[in-house]
């Protein structure tokens, strides 16, 4: 038996995911998270042999909980379930220690091999997640300048192009407005943008907006 915990902050979703695990027998969910800090006390607390994990939530969230995660309980199998479709997202989450990486998009067909394949110790991810983790693994002569963030940058990155203004990403992250601030800078500095307007036009163009949440 494939004892699960689903960490997602919406009822709908989390609702959704167990109908279609009944009809698994080989598969439980036995605990559910609404956000950072209830996946890292249910993770504590143990009793579980799969961690099915929302990139974003509110609380602690993202590539960094994937890493507390990891050096808490490194044998713990993550997979990360997403709105997020952009390759970027997925490479920095198996990067962090994540074992697999899907789409809520192709959860209903997906899910179950998904949950087994990470269960059983072997990953799963889509054909061009691996391709850009083999391309990153190369040497490059150009690269896109979001793959300069670190993962931290690329978080706030990713609020600021959605709308999200500097005190609000310093409530989301529980980061202080100075660092939200100074992120902000290294951002604009590392990727040689001068303002937000042309953040935003380059997260367009390369698919980077995540969803906005509800």
């Amino acid at each position: 038996m494939i004892r699960i915990v689903i960490a997602d902050d919406h009822t709908i979703m989390r609702e959704g995911l167990k109908r279609i695990l009944d009809g698994a027998d080989d598969i439980e969910v036995v605990g559910e998270a609404v956000d950072g800090f209830e996946v890292l006390t249910q993770v504590r607390k143990g009793g579980f042999d799969l961690l099915m994990l929302d990139l974003s939530m509110p609380g602690r969230s993202g590539v960094e909980l994937i890493r507390q995660i990891k050096d808490e309980v490194p044998k713990l199998p993550i997979l990360i379930l997403t709105m997020h479709e952009e390759e970027q997202y997925a490479v920095r989450a198996i990067r962090a220690g994540a074992r697999g990486y899907l789409t809520k998009e192709s959860a209903g067909t997906q899910l179950v091999s998904a949950i087994r394949r990470v269960a059983s110790g072997r990953p799963y991810i889509s054909i061009e997640v691996a391709e850009q983790l083999a391309m990153d693994a190369m040497p490059s002569m150009e690269e896109l300048p979001h793959k300069h963030l670190s993962d931290r940058e690329f978080e706030v990155f990713s609020l600021l192009v959605i709308g999200k203004s500097i005190t609000e990403i310093a409530e989301m992250l529980h980061l202080s407005v100075k660092t939200v601030s100074t992120h902000k800078t290294r951002i604009l500095h590392k990727m040689g943008m001068p303002s937000l307007a042309e953040l935003v036009q380059y997260a367009v163009a390369h698919r980077l907006l995540m969803p906005m949440r509800l």
